[in-house]
């Protein structure tokens, strides 16, 4: 599915933002997150995003893309500059020249680097420095985590935005996106996993100290439970879908028995509980989402250690009980995120599977504002294409 979320701040309190319209259309163009028919990716983002400028009244004039795939992973690398002005104060130049040394690492030719998120800096010693800026030193460096992608995949998600006639601003990913909608300041503070549990894809990243410590991309999301279903209960996909959306329930609340769905008319039986029952093929892939969602934590020392527990967006996150179910895999408190305070529209989107889109449109404003045109508020828009997040024009 494409979405796309258009917002605009105030331009009296920019802190205050509101939902002015948002859009939606199929799209059979991607697995997996990777884009493998062009055509019928940019034909979905289009008709979400014209849902969305016929709503809002405001044309999208480009786009902050979100790269989704398991192509995407994180690396930790180091950066290290001398201060050379008179006075040895750090400028913001001094900061971006040594973010930009960090970006000098050995890459696979086939990856390109999308994002680089510094971590914490440290001046002539001294560590854990949030913001440099203003001090002064002699040796200034800096701990980043960067985000890498596979560079055929970029270029056709750019193939994409140029059949659809739009401009790329950033590029990015969904947990992140995630992570401004369903955090506050103080789960970015101590220590936080999101996890965005989409459709043919699991996004996270491990936020602390306010600053990204991880990011990773697993190949298993919903449609996945769907097709175990389809070949456990030998049925459908459409029905088996149907089975998962009514009757895939976690934890204490597990159905029992045979359960009815009736689908086209035609009703269906299905055991809940058994080998082949809905209860375990659920829990089945589940299992295998989450050990490999405690293994990406062992990476960076943080199995059973985040203070802020585990939140989660995306549209399977919408399966009732889920957040028990993590709980008890990862030993971590977990719930499913709510979205921040928003003005405008906000009934129509509150759906968790906007929470990507919602948070790209709050990035846009974010990262780069002073884009917006003269006299106008800053906007965004986000359409699942892996992501587009957009500005506007009149």
């Amino acid at each position: 599915m494409v979405r796309c979320v258009v917002g605009v701040a105030d331009s009296a309190n920019p802190s205050q933002i509101s939902v002015v319209g948002h859009g939606q259309a199929p799209n059979l163009g991607m697995r997996r997150g990777i884009v493998t028919h062009i055509d019928d990716v940019a034909d979905a983002a289009v008709r979400a995003i014209t849902e969305a400028e016929r709503l809002s009244g405001i044309q999208i004039a480009g786009v902050t893309v979100n790269i989704n795939g398991v192509h995407v992973g994180g690396i930790n690398s180091k950066g290290t500059i001398a201060i050379s002005n008179a006075n040895r104060e750090i400028t913001n130049d001094d900061r971006l020249r040594v973010e930009e040394a960090a970006t000098v690492v050995k890459l696979p030719p086939n990856r390109d680097i999308i994002q680089v998120f510094a971590k914490n800096y440290r001046l002539d010693g001294q560590d854990n420095i949030k913001d440099p800026v203003g001090m002064q030193g002699v040796r200034l460096e800096v701990d980043t985590h960067i985000v890498t992608a596979a560079i055929p995949n970029l270029r056709s998600m750019d193939m994409v935005l140029d059949k659809a006639r739009l401009q790329a601003f950033h590029k990015t990913v969904s947990s992140l996106a995630a992570a401004e909608t369903v955090l506050n300041r103080q789960q970015k503070e101590s220590g936080t996993l999101v996890l965005d549990i989409g459709a043919g894809t699991t996004n996270l990243c491990v936020i602390e100290d306010g600053e990204v410590q991880h990011v990773a991309v697993l190949p298993i999301g919903g449609i996945h439970i769907t097709n175990d279903l389809a070949i456990g209960l030998k049925t459908d996909l459409d029905i088996a879908e149907a089975v998962k959306l009514q009757h895939a329930v976690l934890g204490d609340k597990q159905k029992h028995g045979q359960v009815t769905l009736t689908h086209e008319g035609q009703k269906h039986f299905f055991e809940a509980d058994g080998d082949y029952g809905i209860n375990n093929i659920v829990e089945a892939r589940l299992d295998d989402l989450f050990d490999m969602i405690d293994k990406e934590l062992k990476k960076i020392h943080r199995s059973r250690k985040l203070p802020g527990g585990v939140v989660m967006a995306g549209g399977t996150s919408k399966l009732p009980g889920i957040a028990e179910y993590a709980k008890e895999r990862l030993q971590l408190s977990a719930r499913v995120g709510t979205m921040q305070p928003l003005g405008g529209l906000v009934d129509t989107v509150a759906d968790t599977a906007f929470s990507t889109a919602i948070g790209l449109m709050l990035l846009d404003m974010i990262l780069i504002p002073q884009n917006a045109p003269p006299g106008q508020p800053p906007a965004g828009a986000f359409g699942l294409v892996t992501g587009l997040l957009g500005r506007f024009k009149r």
